[in-house]
């Protein structure tokens, strides 16, 4: 009998199948392997070398300096542009009334403007002291108080554009004094979905109430830098990836010809007399002609940004 059972131990250690103590592995084989990852993260997909290419460019670019210089105080004097810069909602601080002042419409559309807006403080002042402030100017008993521009710096423009996974579409003026001029362009930025304007810090127009007014409220949403020196900002651009243009009526190639408003681009614009200087006109990777069949020798640089900027916006989408 004892002989029996050890036999029938023996066929029972030896019989196939799950045995106690396996751990549930047959219940997690049942299971599967999850949901399929995304294409970015599958070993040997062409998405994945994609997106590590993309990240070994962007390791290779360099770290994006935050923020820039300030701009300083501006002062709009007189009814009229008071008015306007308050109607075309040019940011302020204050508003100086002259004490007594003959009321008029102008006045109380400013004073009511002011006050629907919030955030901008109501100040009352002799004449003594406006015309102090004003430096003997005609103020008519109004002086708005324009806050100094916060200035990014010119590698925060690309930096955004990258950190949203777009190629930059930058504009930058070299010699441009008008304001308006400024103005116009960011205009066009902001409408054909560019990322920014760099300008000078010296001898250029910055962004005063009369820029604010000719944007059209786009100011307050596409930014403008300001470089102490333009030719090393486009350089650092063009270590960065970004192909630098230079709009010249003598220029090499057409506008239509240039395949670089694809990609990443800095399209540089000079002033309509003289143009490009001698250093930017050399650093730019290509100088670029808009032809103008009707015959006139330049565009001013609103314009002529407008130009290169809905044919850049055209081909990308």
């Amino acid at each position: 009998m004892a002989g029996n059972s050890q036999r029938r131990n023996r066929r029972t250690s030896n019989k196939k199948g799950a045995t106690v103590g396996s751990g549930g592995k047959r219940r997690r084989g049942l299971e599967g392997k999850g949901p399929t990852p995304p294409a970015e993260a599958r070993k040997g997909h062409a998405k994945q070398r994609i997106a590590n290419a993309r990240t070994r460019q962007a390791a290779k670019r360099p770290a994006p300096r935050r923020g820039g210089a300030k701009g300083t105080n501006e002062l709009v004097v007189g009814r009229n542009p008071v008015v306007e810069a308050l109607r075309e909602g040019v940011p302020a601080n204050t508003l100086y009334v002259q004490q007594f002042i003959d009321s008029d419409d102008r006045v109380r559309e400013a004073l009511k403007i002011a006050a629907d807006r919030g955030g901008i403080h109501l100040m009352e002042a002799p004449k003594a002291e406006l015309d102090r402030m004003t430096n003997g100017l005609n103020h008519q008993g109004l002086v708005l108080q324009v806050p100094p521009y916060d200035y990014a710096h010119p590698e925060d423009l690309s930096a955004a554009a990258f950190d949203e996974g777009e190629d930059p579409l930058i504009v930058a003026l070299d010699g441009v004094t008008d304001p308006r001029n400024l103005g116009a362009v960011v205009r066009s930025v902001s409408a054909f979905g560019g990322h920014g304007v760099v300008v000078p810090e010296r001898r250029a127009a910055g962004m005063t109430a009369g820029a604010w007014k000719t944007s059209a409220g786009t100011a307050a949403r596409t930014p403008v830098a300001r470089a102490t020196n333009l030719t090393r900002a486009l350089e650092s651009y063009q270590k960065a990836g970004l192909t630098v243009v230079g709009l010249a009526a003598d220029g090499e190639t057409e506008l239509q010809d240039l395949e670089a408003l694809d990609g990443p681009v800095v399209i540089v614009v000079g002033s309509e007399g003289k143009g490009l200087s001698r250093l930017v006109g050399e650093t730019c990777d290509f100088r670029v002609r808009i032809p103008m069949p009707g015959g006139a020798e330049s565009l001013n640089a609103g314009v002529a940004a407008g130009v290169v900027l809905y044919e850049a916006s055209r081909r990308r989408s």
